[in-house]
């Protein structure tokens, strides 16, 4: 199916995005990181250090030198020795959710468009990094001007974010059945990322990564630098899920062709190579519970730069 065949009622399920649909996802967040990890896949974020923040993280006996400060008078009390307290060091965790509107993200031949499969693992993520204390703000990238989101904490920072998502891809739709169909370069737009994304933070890539431009690499090795770019490779059309047939295709210069299929194949990897960096595959036919769960291995709340 592509966009321009679709109904614009803005209820269609897997064609347009629902806010309400966005924001029960951090429902289905929580449970996937109260359920046993999957597999260890690359993820990123640092972990937390013993310093001098205001979350507790160890009560210890008192040594000669600790600060008095920190006493714990309840331990204390209770114990008849001294105690303290040691406390995590505070981090200003930043996320950055980077979203492929364009046009060659409206399509999908399974249950959604690869783009609104974008926009749900995006939203597992930030609701991820909401819940371990973090900001997070939107680059939505469409065939016209960016939305941007800049990064805000806590669940009134996620609303934002999913506004942002929501608004971006109803013009991005609304673009597609007006007829723009070809894809700006990538490279473009992402390249523009530091000016919202302050150093250090994490920059979550989904999209297709069709049409990357001139200087796509370069533009990765640069954000890499500073900050730390992670790329999801949103799929469809995995040939060992297909039954067995012939399935018309478009590609993003125009042509057409029609693809057999005998309904078997091989896996296909976890993991894609995107300009020498490696990008998980998220396959837009999945639902939302196996997408978290998958996520949740991917993106641990531990995982380091």
């Amino acid at each position: 199916m592509s966009a321009a065949a679709t109904s614009p009622l803005p209820d269609t399920p897997g064609v347009t995005l629902s806010p309400d649909g966005l924001i029960a996802l951090r429902q289905v967040t929580l449970k996937a990181r109260g359920e046993p990890a999957l597999a260890n896949l690359p993820g990123g974020f640092a972990t937390r250090r013993k310093g001098h923040g205001q979350e507790v993280a160890d009560v210890r006996q008192y040594v000669a030198g600790d600060d008095i400060r920190h006493l714990d008078r309840g331990t204390t009390a209770r114990t008849g020795e001294l105690h303290v307290r040691q406390f995590q060091e505070e981090r200003d965790r930043i996320t950055i959710l980077v979203a492929d509107f364009r046009p060659s993200m409206l399509w999908g031949i399974t249950r959604a468009f690869r783009s609104v499969a974008a926009a749900e693992a995006l939203a597992l993520i930030g609701w991820q990094a909401v819940e371990d204390g973090g900001r997070t703000g939107l680059l939505a990238i469409t065939s016209g001007p960016p939305v941007i989101v800049p990064p805000r904490g806590r669940a009134r920072g996620m609303l934002d974010v999913i506004g942002g998502m929501v608004r971006a891809h109803r013009n991005a739709l609304q673009a597609a059945m007006a007829g723009e169909t070809t894809d700006p370069p990538l490279a473009g737009p992402l390249s523009r990322a530091d000016r919202i994304a302050p150093r250090g933070a994490e920059l979550v890539i989904a999209s297709g990564f069709d049409t990357p431009g001139d200087g796509f690499g370069d533009v990765l090795s640069r954000l890499d630098r500073d900050r730390v770019p992670r790329l999801m490779a949103i799929t469809d059309a995995d040939g060992t899920r297909l039954p067995r047939g012939d399935y018309p295709v478009r590609l993003s210069d125009g042509r057409h062709l029609r693809i057999a299929l005998d309904g078997t194949g091989t896996e296909a990897p976890d993991l894609i190579d995107v300009e020498g960096f490696r990008a998980l595959r998220v396959d837009a036919g999945q639902s939302v519970e196996d997408m978290a769960r998958r996520l949740a291995a991917a993106f641990p709340p531990d995982r380091a730069p």
